[in-house]
């Protein structure tokens, strides 16, 4: 068996498992059942799929307003997967992105679907990218705001989801503008209805979601940056990694992904880079 320098260790585990269990007394068949049974321990240790999700967000969670059906790509994503592993999928709801990760990092929750920042890739693992998703801003209805030069002005109040990666990037860009933390999505509606905030910045998809709840608003031409998801797991899993990127290339090669953010009325989205 000959690995390329950078394969990593969660693949090295599985290619010496499975050499060794194929080996084993059975043949094929008690091969791939054990095989199976390995990955699936890995990736969901609970013996179900725990998926982490927040609402208001077409890559995490969003429901059908008449039908209440649940959409977004960690929603279908991670029921790919548990139905490719043969296992439950348990959809645990928190009220933001801060709050999945951060139980992800303690362990309760196995699989999401997110913005994979350096700084997120410190404490959790990531498959390769998936999706690239504009990063804009929102203004309500009549607002003067025209265009991103009239953004970082004195007095401008931009919003911004607390704890996420538009609150931290626009800490640090926005000069004169002043950056208002909102708890969740749905918060952030409220605040830019009632003029609480004079815009709201975060990836397109959120924006365009928030938009269709507040009539006359419109998400600004052009962006400030790009968001790049990737499905994050609890790092230290093993083999769990290798499984997770495996499955990201091939349902990105599939076109379930592009599937599922069309499902979720996905919009803003560009061609993930690598």
């Amino acid at each position: 068996m000959r690995l390329n320098p950078g394969t990593g260790l969660g693949t090295v585990v599985l290619l010496v498992t499975a050499i060794v269990v194929q080996s084993s007394p059975g043949g094929e068949a008690a091969w791939r059942m054990q095989f199976t049974q390995l990955i699936r321990d890995a990736v969901a240790p609970a013996g179900a799929l725990r998926i982490g999700v927040y609402p208001g967000s077409p890559t995490s969670l969003v429901r059908d307003a008449a039908s209440g059906d649940e959409k977004g790509l960690s929603v279908d994503l991670g029921r790919e997967l548990a139905r490719r592993l043969e296992i439950p999928a348990e959809l645990l709801e928190f009220r933001q992105i801060a709050d999945v990760l951060a139980a992800l990092r303690q362990g309760r929750v196995d699989f999401t679907v997110t913005n994979a920042s350096p700084a997120r890739a410190q404490t959790v693992d990531f498959s390769d990218p998936i999706l690239g998703v504009e990063l804009g801003y929102l203004v309500p209805a009549r607002s003067p705001i025209a265009a991103f030069s009239d953004i970082d002005r004195p007095g401008i109040r931009v919003g911004v989801t607390e704890g996420g990666s538009s609150h931290a990037a626009l800490s640090r860009e926005l000069r004169q503008a002043s950056v208002v933390p909102a708890p969740s999505v749905t918060a952030a509606v409220t605040l830019l209805s009632d003029g609480g905030v004079d815009a709201y910045a975060t990836n397109k998809a959120v924006l365009f979601e928030m938009s269709d709840q507040l009539p006359g608003a419109r998400v600004l031409d052009g962006r400030w940056g790009i968001e790049t998801f990737a499905i994050a797991i609890p790092k230290g899993r093993g083999p769990a990694l290798a499984a997770i990127r495996s499955f990201a290339n091939a349902v990105k090669s599939e076109g379930l992904v592009k599937r599922a953010a069309e499902r979720a009325g996905l919009r803003g989205a560009v061609e993930a880079s690598p």
